[in-house]
C-alpha cells in the first residue's frame, strides 16, 4: 500500500509538472483592436489581457495596479508603440527576463503614415491624381495633405493592386526609412491591410515563443486572414458611394482608412483628443465646413464634446459618431470586424445624401 501511494503521488507530481510546462504564454495587448487581432490568433489556447477597457483613451491613460501586475507577469506584450500608448513607454523600457515585446509600429510589413499637423488638411491642389509612388514620396515631408475626391481612382487602383499579393509587403517596406524620423500617425490598425500584417506578426511571434502550439496559431491566423480579406471588401462596398463627400472628424485618427478608401476628410476639430479646442479653433473649423461643403462632423464615443453642436450650428452639416477604438464593443476576437464595419456604416449613413 505504501508503494502504491508513493507511485500515485509521483505520478501526480509528474502530471502537474507536465501541465505546468505546457502552459500557454501569458499575453497582454494594449487597446481593443490590437487585442482583438491577438485574440483571434490565440483562440483555443488562451485569452490575452486587455489593458484599455470601457472607452479609455490611449492618449491619456493611467495604469491601475492590476495593469502593472499583468505587464510584470506577461510573456508577450503587444502594443502599437510610444506614439500611441505613451503610458506604456516607461514600463516597457524596464526589461524583464523572458518577456517579449511586439511593437507593431516597428514591423516592416506594416505601412506607416506621418502624423499630420494642424486640423485643416490642406491639399496641394485637387486637379491632379496621386498614384501610389507619389503618395509614398510625400511621407515625412511635414505637409498637411488631404487626398480627397480627385484621388479616389488612384486609391482604388492601389487597393486592388495590393490585395493578396506579395508586393503588398514590398510596398510597405518603402516606409521603413520613415520609421525613425518624425512622429507617425499611430492609428495604423484602421487599414485592414495593416490588420493582416498584425495577425501575421503575432502568429510568427507566438510560434517562436510557443512552438508546441504552432499548428493552432497557424490555423487561427489563416482563418483570420481570410476573414480580413472579406472585411476589406465589405468596407469598400459601404464606402465607395460616399468617397467624394467631405467631412470633419473630432481628431485626426482616420488617415489610414482615408487613404485606403480614398475618403474626403477635410479637417479635425482638435489636434490632440485630450485638449479642448478654443474659440479660434472652432471658428476655423466652421469656416472650413463652409469652404469645403462638409456634410458631416463626427464626434467619438469617448469624446462627446458639446462643441460638435456649436461647430455645425447654422450650417448644412450633420453630426455623426465615428469610433476608431471599439469603445462600446465587447472585447474579443470579433471586435475588430465589428469595429471596422461599424465605423464604415456610421460614415456611410451620415455621408449618404438624404432622399
Amino acid at each position: 500500500m505504501h508503494r502504491y501511494r508513493t507511485a500515485l503521488v509521483f505520478s501526480l507530481l509528474v502530471l502537474a509538472s507536465a501541465a505546468h510546462a505546457s502552459e500557454p504564454p501569458r499575453i497582454v495587448a494594449s487597446i481593443p483592436p490590437v487585442h482583438s487581432l491577438v485574440a483571434a490568433v490565440t483562440q483555443g489556447v488562451s485569452d490575452p489581457v486587455l489593458l484599455l477597457r470601457g472607452g479609455a483613451s490611449p492618449h491619456a491613460y493611467a495604469m491601475a495596479p492590476s495593469d502593472a501586475r499583468a505587464l510584470q507577469d506577461a510573456d508577450l506584450v503587444v502594443w502599437v508603440g510610444p506614439d500611441l500608448e505613451t503610458f506604456l513607454a516607461r514600463p516597457l523600457r524596464q526589461d524583464r527576463a523572458g518577456r517579449q515585446v511586439l511593437t507593431l509600429a516597428e514591423q516592416p510589413s506594416i505601412r506607416l503614415l506621418p502624423a499630420r499637423t494642424g486640423g485643416a488638411f490642406e491639399s496641394d491642389g485637387h486637379d491632379h491624381d496621386h498614384d501610389h509612388d507619389e503618395e509614398q514620396g510625400h511621407k515625412g515631408d511635414g505637409h498637411e495633405e488631404h487626398h480627397g475626391h480627385k484621388d479616389e481612382h488612384s486609391h482604388g487602383e492601389e487597393r486592388h493592386g495590393d490585395r493578396g499579393h506579395d508586393s503588398d509587403v514590398a510596398d510597405r517596406n518603402d516606409d521603413s526609412a520613415q520609421r525613425t524620423g518624425g512622429q507617425i500617425d499611430a492609428h495604423l490598425w484602421l487599414d485592414p491591410a495593416n490588420a493582416r500584417a498584425i495577425v501575421a506578426a503575432v502568429a510568427a511571434t507566438l510560434i517562436s515563443l510557443d512552438p508546441e502550439r504552432a499548428t493552432i496559431y497557424q490555423d487561427n491566423a489563416a482563418r483570420t486572414l481570410a476573414r480580413l480579406g472579406d472585411l476589406d471588401a465589405e468596407i469598400e462596398r459601404l464606402l465607395t458611394p460616399v468617397r467624394d463627400r467631405p467631412f470633419v472628424v473630432f481628431h485626426d485618427a482616420y488617415q489610414y482608412l482615408e487613404r485606403r478608401q480614398g475618403l474626403t476628410v477635410v479637417g479635425s476639430i482638435t489636434v490632440a483628443p485630450d485638449r479642448k479646442p478654443g474659440a479660434r479653433r472652432l471658428l476655423e473649423i466652421r469656416k472650413r465646413i463652409a469652404a469645403t461643403g462638409a456634410v458631416c462632423v463626427f464626434a467619438e464615443p469617448q469624446f462627446r464634446p458639446d462643441v460638435i453642436a456649436t461647430v455645425i450650428e447654422g450650417t448644412a452639416a450633420r453630426a455623426g459618431i465615428a469610433d476608431p477604438l471599439g469603445a462600446e464593443l465587447i472585447p474579443g476576437p470579433e471586435l475588430y470586424a465589428r469595429l471596422m464595419t461599424g465605423l464604415a456604416s456610421s460614415l456611410a449613413a451620415c455621408l449618404t445624401p438624404a432622399l
